[in-house]
């Protein structure tokens, strides 16, 4: 399992519907399993769940994603990838991981950049 954390000001959805297409078209095998988008008060929350192939591990990772703005345009975004084992009883080869986070990551800094949003 691999995370990634951050925050920035921007508009929850449209950084949500980023991120969802730079995964889906970041892999020919990406696909959507599924997600919730919902408010409580002033707090918005958007989880959405990917999964994709690994050709460097040789098995299938998921992601998933959770955006949450309470209310105050700083979004915190939370990634977290599982799956990808070949092991029995502890992890090897987690390469497949990594590499479906980095692609997460780099989707978010492409994001920050043409967006001009600001890292808190």
């Amino acid at each position: 399992m691999a995370k990634y954390e951050s925050e920035i000001k921007t508009r929850i959805g449209t950084l949500a519907d980023y991120l969802h297409n730079e995964i889906l078209n970041g892999s020919i095998s990406a696909s959507y399993e599924d997600g919730t988008d919902y408010t409580v008060g002033s707090m918005r929350v958007i989880f959405n769940v990917y999964e994709r192939y690994s050709y460097l591990g040789g098995n299938r990772v998921s992601l998933a994603v959770t955006l949450t703005d309470a209310g105050d345009g700083v979004v915190h975004i939370c990634a977290i990838t599982a799956g990808g084992s070949q092991a029995m009883f502890f992890k090897i080869n987690t390469l497949g991981e990594e590499a479906f986070l980095d692609k997460l990551g780099e989707a978010v800094d492409a994001y920050k950049a043409s967006h001009r949003c600001e890292s808190v």
